[in-house]
C-alpha cells in the first residue's frame, strides 16, 4: 500500500512539473510513512514541505495543489492535508486486505526481496579465542550476527559466515600452561598456578583427555594427544583443538553454523603478516621509535599513532587484523560486516587506518562495525556471575539449558546492539504474556489450534488457501490487523540496511499483541461461514507472517503450547 501511495504522489509531482508549478529539471522522491495516530490516517508524507521551495509557494497550498492532482485510486478512501502542509492518506477497507492475499500466495517467501542481487557479503561474528566456553556476550554475538546473516539473505545478499580464530598469541600459551598444570596435577589453589591461568572446571577436562590419550576433530583438523606432561607444544595444540570441538558444539546447541573458520596462525604461516608490514613500510607510513615499529595511524583518523611491532619483535593485536582483513578485501568481500562486542571499539579506527595505509583501493569506512553491549545475567532479581563449567562467568550452553534455544537467542536479539541488556532467566522461563517469545509462539500456536479445531468440524484448510470475502472483515482491529502484516517487508529490508536485527522482535511482538487482543474479543469458529472464512484467511496470513520472522531469528514456531 505505501508503494500504491508512493506511486499517485509521483504521478502528482509529475503533472505540476508539467504545468510549471514545479520546476521539470529537478526530481522530487516523496517519502511516505505510517502514521502513529490513525486519526491521521494509515500513510502521510511531508513532501509538499521539502519541494514547497522550488515551487515558491506556502507549503500547505503546494499539498494543494497535489491533492488536487492525484490519479483516482480506489485503494484511497480519502486524503487530508494537515498542519503545514502534511498529506493523510486514509486507506479503503478493500484495499487494506490485498495484502492476505498476497502472503498467503508468496508463503515463506512473503518479506523477502532481490535488493543485494546476490552481492556477496561477508558478516564475521563470535570470533571467540579458543580458550574455554562461549560466554553470553558470545552468544548476543551469535544471535545478532546470525540473525544478520538471515536478514541479508531475505534481501538477495550472498553471505559468507565467518568464525575467526584467534589460535596465536599470550592468551593460547595461558590455556596451554594451565592445560599443563592440571595434568601435572595441580590446582588453582597452588603457589605455582599460572597467575593469568585458566580455573574452570573445563581444563580439568582437558587434562584427563590429553592424558587418556583421546583424539579430537575439530571443523579443520584431527588431533591425538600426546599424553607427555612436559610437551607443551603438544598440549597447546591438543587444547586448542578440543576447545575449539567444545565452541562448535556450543554454536550447534545455539543453531548457527559457518561458512568459514579463519585462523589467525595461517596468517603467519602464510606470510600474510610479513607482506602487510612490508607494504606498509613501502607505503611510508611506518617509523621506529623507542625501539618499537610504529604506524602512522594519525594521518587517517586516529588520535594518536599505535605501535606496530613491539620492542621484543612481536606484533600488537591490530597488525594482524589489518592483514586479515586484507585477505577480506581479496577475496572479492566488497561488504565485510563485523560483529563483535564493544570491547572492541577502540580497534575499529586502528584497523581502518591500517587498511587505508596500505593503498590497496579499499573504500574509506570499510568494513562495517556492529558493536553490542554486554549482558547481565540475573535470577531471582540477583545477578548471576558464576558457571561452574566455565569457572568465571556464565556460558552460553548454562542458558540453552535453562531456557532452551528459543528463548536464548530471541532475548539476546531482542534490544538495540548499542544497549546494554539484561537476561532474565525465570522472564525467559515463564509462560506469560510477559515473556516476549512465549507470547509470539504462542499467537502462532493458537492460530493452529484455531484450523485443528476447524479440521475436526470437516472443515480443511490448507497452508496458505484462502476462502471468504476479506470484504467481510470490516472491524476496525481487522484493518489494523492487516496495516500491520503490510509492514513486514519494509521492515526486513530496513533492518538489514540499517544492521538493526532487534526491529524484527519488536515487530513481532506488536502483531502478536495485536492478534491475541482480537482472538479475545471475537471469535472465529461462528456460525456465519462467510466471515468465518474470511477471518480465518486472515489468521492464516498472520500465521505465516509470524513464521517467517521468527524462522530470521532462528526460533521455532511450533503448532501446539
Amino acid at each position: 500500500m505505501k508503494e500504491t501511495v508512493s506511486d499517485l504522489l509521483q504521478s502528482a509531482l509529475a503533472a505540476l512539473q508539467a504545468d510549471g508549478t514545479l520546476p521539470a529539471d529537478q526530481s522530487f522522491t516523496p517519502q511516505v510513512g505510517n502514521t502513529k495516530d490513525k486519526s491521521h490516517g494509515d500513510y502521510a508524507c511531508n513532501i509538499a514541505l521539502v519541494a514547497s521551495k522550488a515551487a515558491g509557494c506556502a507549503p500547505r497550498k503546494l499539498a494543494e495543489a497535489l491533492v488536487e492532482n492525484l490519479p483516482e485510486s480506489s485503494a484511497v478512501e480519502k486524503v487530508e492535508i494537515a498542519g503545514p502542509g502534511f498529506i493523510n492518506f486514509f486507506m479503503s477497507t478493500a484495499s487494506a486486505f490485498e495484502v492476505v492475499n498476497t502472503i498467503l500466495d508468496e508463503g515463506d517467501r512473503f518479506g523477502r526481496n532481490n535488493q543485494g542481487q546476490g552481492e556477496k557479503v561477508q558478516v564475521e561474528f563470535v570470533s571467540a579465542n579458543p580458550t574455554g566456553p562461549l560466554h553470553v556476550g558470545h552468544g548476543r554475538g551469535a544471535a545478532i550476527g546470525d540473525c544478520l546473516c538471515r536478514l541479508l539473505e531475505a534481501n538477495g545478499y550472498d553471505v559468507t559466515r565467518e568464525f575467526y580464530y584467534n589460535d596465536a598469541g599470550a592468551q593460547i600459551d595461558n590455556l596451554a600452561l594451565s592445560v599443563q598444570s592440571r595434568v601435572k596435577g595441580l590446582t588453582p589453589d597452588d603457589e605455582s598456578w599460572p597467575a593469568d591461568g585458566y580455573r574452570g572446571d573445563y581444563i580439568v577436562d582437558v587434562a584427563k583427555a590429553y592424558l587418556a590419550g583421546d583424539t579430537v576433530t575439530a571443523d579443520d583438523r584431527e588431533v591425538t594427544a600426546k599424553a607427555d606432561p612436559e610437551d607443551r607444544d603438544a598440549i597447546r595444540e591438543f587444547a586448542v583443538a578440543y576447545l575449539r570441538r567444545e565452541q562448535d558444539l556450543d554454536l550447534k546447541a545455539f543453531g548457527v553454523q559457518f561458512d568459514v573458520y579463519f585462523l589467525e596462525s595461517s596468517l603467519y604461516e602464510d606470510g600474510k603478516v610479513e607482506a602487510t608490514v612490508k607494504r606498509l613500510q613501502e607505503n611510508g607510513y611506518t617509523y621506529e621509535q623507542d625501539g618499537a615499529m610504529w604506524l602512522k595511524t594519525t594521518e587517517f583518523g586516529d588520535d594518536k599513532d599505535r605501535v606496530m611491532r613491539k620492542k621484543d619483535g612481536g606484533y600488537t593485536y591490530f597488525l594482524p587484523d589489518v592483514a586479515y582483513h586484507l585477505d577480506k578485501w581479496q577475496r572479492g568481500f566488497t561488504t565485510v560486516i563485523n560483529e563483535q562486542g564493544a570491547d572492541h571499539h577502540s580497534t575499529v579506527t586502528r584497523v581502518r587506518a591500517g587498511l587505508q595505509a596500505l593503498n590497496a583501493g579499499i573504500p574509506q569506512g570499510w568494513p562495517d562495525y556492529v558493536l553490542h553491549q554486554m549482558v547481565m545475567v540475573t535470577r531471582s532479581g540477583q545477578e548471576v556471575k558464576i558457571s561452574k563449567r566455565a569457572g568465571s562467568y556464565v556460558t552460553v550452553r548454562d542458558l540453552i539449558d535453562e531456557v532452551g534455544r528459543d528463548a536464548t537467542r530471541f532475548f539476546l536479539a531482542a534490544r538495540r546492539v548499542d544497549s546494554q541488556l539484561t537476561f532474565d532467566i525465570d522472564l525467559a522461563r515463564s509462560q506469560t504474556n510477559e515473556n516476549p517469545v512465549y507470547y509470539v509462539q504462542y499467537a502462532h500456536a493458537r492460530i493452529c489450534s484455531v484450523l485443528r479445531k476447524l479440521a475436526e468440524e470437516g472443515v480443511e484448510r490448507s497452508r496458505n488457501e484462502c476462502i471468504g470475502d476479506l470484504s467481510l472483515l470490516t472491524l476496525d482491529e481487522e484493518k489494523d490487523l492487516a496495516n500491520q502484516l503490510a509492514k513486514y517487508p519494509e521492515l526486513i529490508a530496513n533492518s538489514a540496511a540499517q544492521r538493526e536485527p532487534h526491529h524484527l522482535t519488536h515487530y513481532l511482538r506488536d502483531l502478536a499483541g495485536q492478534f491475541h487482543t482480537y482472538y479475545n474479543a471475537h471469535k472465529v469458529l461462528i456460525e456465519d461461514t462467510a466471515i468465518r472464512d474470511a477471518r480465518v484467511s486472515l489468521y492464516l496470513a498472520i500465521r505465516q507472517v509470524i513464521a517467517n520472522g521468527l524462522d530470521l531469528l532462528g526460533v521455532s514456531a511450533p503448532e501446539e503450547m
